[in-house]
């Protein structure tokens, strides 16, 4: 019986290739053949499936559409010049940043429903315009954090300038955590500035870099906006950011944000003591109270220590949580 024919592709190839191939053809033959019914169910039940179907940004699938810049916007009631050089690409800029800086942003919105309650009278009460809020927003998070340099609490007071605001430092407090204390010694600050430099724009950039600094730099540049300026990348950013939280929380669906009021962050109910007498253990304080001292150092993050020194005297109000 005469041999079959080899197959002329197969007969000058080594026989370790041959073997590889017969190996592998009975995969192949596989994919090929789970290919082919994928495909058929897809075909066979493409009728009333949308294949076109673009997701809402509601939809679990992000839009990354490039945000809106407003047509009109403003800082504190001053006019902001879109049309100068460089200053819609810089808003651009951190409109898009907090825009997708999506877990931070969310936070600013609900730490925001619990602590601007209490900012925004401060500031009326001081004569500062509502949205020095925000600046708040874009120094710590509204959240009670330390800077690489320093800078403590939701104003971000530098330990060496907090008591010429009148905010009080010890091993035992620290009233740059002090929300209320800490606000109105940012109004403070803030109105020295706009009246150093006559607009609020100005005022809020030297709440970044000093007065000093920014004097300086108007003077050497010649000019008298802090929409002209020159400045570093971290201050030259500062009132853009301001902005660009302001018009996010304005219309916050119009970027993206859409925020069920229950996923807000109630504020805290407090009842309000008058401490008169020093506490040598703070916990043993809070559980005389009905609390504990989680809940009195999360209520008074300004408390720094376990005890409290009160001279005679004197007295300390503290928030501890209502029964």
């Amino acid at each position: 019986m005469e041999p079959l024919e080899k197959n002329p592709i197969r007969t000058n190839e080594p026989s370790h290739v041959r073997k590889r191939l017969r190996q592998t053809t009975p995969i192949l033959a596989v994919f090929f053949l789970l290919a082919g019914l994928v495909f058929s169910n897809i075909s066979s039940h493409s009728e009333g499936v949308d294949l076109n179907f673009q997701p809402t940004k509601r939809g679990i699938w992000a839009e990354n559409n490039a945000p809106e810049i407003p047509v009109k916007l403003d800082l504190a009631g001053e006019g902001v010049p879109l049309e100068t050089y460089g200053v819609r690409d810089q808003l651009d800029r951190e409109l898009i940043v907090n825009t997708y800086r999506h877990s931070s942003s969310l936070l600013y919105f609900k730490r925001a429903a619990r602590w601007f309650p209490i900012i925004e009278p401060i500031l009326a009460e001081a004569g500062l315009p509502d949205d020095f809020k925000y600046l708040a927003i874009i120094e710590s998070g509204l959240s009670q954090v330390v800077s690489p340099a320093g800078a403590a609490g939701f104003w971000q007071f530098m330990k060496s300038t907090a008591p010429a605001y009148g905010l009080k430092i010890n091993g035992q407090m620290d009233e740059r955590y002090h929300v209320e204390k800490a606000t109105r010694a940012a109004c403070e600050y803030l109105l020295e500035a706009k009246e150093e430099f006559g607009s609020w724009a100005l005022a809020a950039a030297s709440y970044n870099m000093g007065r000093a600094g920014l004097k300086k730099a108007l003077v050497a540049q010649g000019v008298g906006e802090y929409w002209e300026l020159h400045l570093n990348d971290e201050t030259a950013r500062y009132v853009f950011r301001m902005l660009a939280i302001k018009a996010i929380f304005d219309d916050p669906e119009a970027y993206g944000f859409f925020i069920q009021p229950e996923a807000l962050y109630a504020p805290y109910e407090t009842r309000l003591i008058s401490v008169k007498q020093s506490i040598p253990d703070l916990a043993t304080f809070a559980l005389e109270q009905g609390t504990h001292l989680k809940a009195l150092k999360t209520l008074n993050p300004w408390l720094r220590s376990n005890r409290l020194t009160i001279a005679t005297g004197d007295s300390v109000a503290m928030k501890l949580p209502i029964q």
